[in-house]
């Protein structure tokens, strides 16, 4: 098993006809996904190397049965196109769009929530992979292989860092998510948590945090209370200058709040474990594991 995207998966790229959407499209189905469907308005009837391209993603849906979108599209367009693709039935959609403006991802993640179908992972998030299963989005599969455990995190490059510090030691993933860091995710700590308690492959879950907000924190209560698996976690921004913004929006430090040993103090007191470097983090899933 594994959670969000696996080997049923039926996946439609919104902007597969662009340079970005192309190249990253054609590298998931390489990878084994099954791309069935791509969407550009105005170009529908057209093809990207073999696989069909439709005006809407309805029409994608209803002609291929996709089910997963991965949206690539100019940040101005890209709230509209997850909404387009959630009320065209899919039950995923991942958002890889950067610098989309807070406000449309507040009405779309409020409709989507409000809706209570579909998960929305993104945006500015590195996508899912589901090692040997699937993979949508910018996530480097030659690093992952499959195994017992999850990670998620709000950092796009340590996922690529962690996964491979996992891997060198052996411990292979159910699905590593990439949340993404801006201010209003689609998806959350606790919305994935909850999904791989639920997950049978997966034995441990790796967090991977950041400075800013209290996503952390409150992640660490709803483990205390709810998870019976291990959680593992790294905060990234240890060394950040105090009253700076480092990287991602969402990470904003005020006062004490948001910092990397406020997190670290949250997580420990739910007994989380947390890792000073990536490799620490592997080194202590190994110990779990043994």
């Amino acid at each position: 098993m594994a959670i969000l995207i696996d080997d049923t998966t039926r996946l439609v790229v919104q902007g597969l006809t662009g340079r970005e959407g192309s190249f990253h499209a054609k590298r998931n189905r390489d990878y084994g996904t099954n791309l069935v469907a791509g969407v550009t308005p105005g170009k529908g009837g057209t093809d990207v190397d073999g696989t069909p391209v439709f005006d809407t993603v309805a029409e994608a849906v209803a002609e291929t049965g996709a089910d997963t979108s991965m949206v690539f599209v100019p940040a101005r367009f890209a709230a509209d196109a997850v909404l387009e693709a959630h009320d065209a039935g899919c039950d995923t959609i991942i958002c890889i769009t950067e610098n989309i403006p807070a406000m449309d991802m507040a009405r779309t993640v409020s409709h989507i929530r409000h809706s209570r179908r579909g998960v929305l992972i993104g945006p500015n998030c590195p996508g899912v992979i589901s090692p040997g299963k699937a993979n949508v989005g910018i996530i480097p599969g030659e690093i992952c292989e499959p195994g017992p455990i999850g990670l998620v995190s709000r950092s796009g490059t340590l996922v690529y860092q962690i996964v491979n510090e996992l891997t060198q030691k052996g411990l292979g993933q159910s699905t590593c998510v990439g949340i993404g860091g801006d201010p209003i995710p689609g998806s959350d700590f606790i919305d994935i948590l909850e999904k791989f308690e639920a997950d049978a492959q997966t034995e441990a879950v790796v967090l991977v945090g950041e400075i800013g907000g209290d996503a952390e924190e409150r992640a660490a209560a709803w483990a205390r209370e709810n998870m019976t698996k291990p959680v593992i976690a790294y905060i990234a921004g240890r060394t950040a200058p105090p009253g700076k913004r480092m990287g991602h929006a969402g990470a904003i430090v005020s006062g004490s709040k948001g910092t990397a040993a406020a997190k670290t103090d949250a997580l420990e007191a739910a007994g989380i474990r947390v890792g000073r470097n990536p490799t620490e983090v592997a080194e202590i899933v190994a110990e779990i594991r043994a």
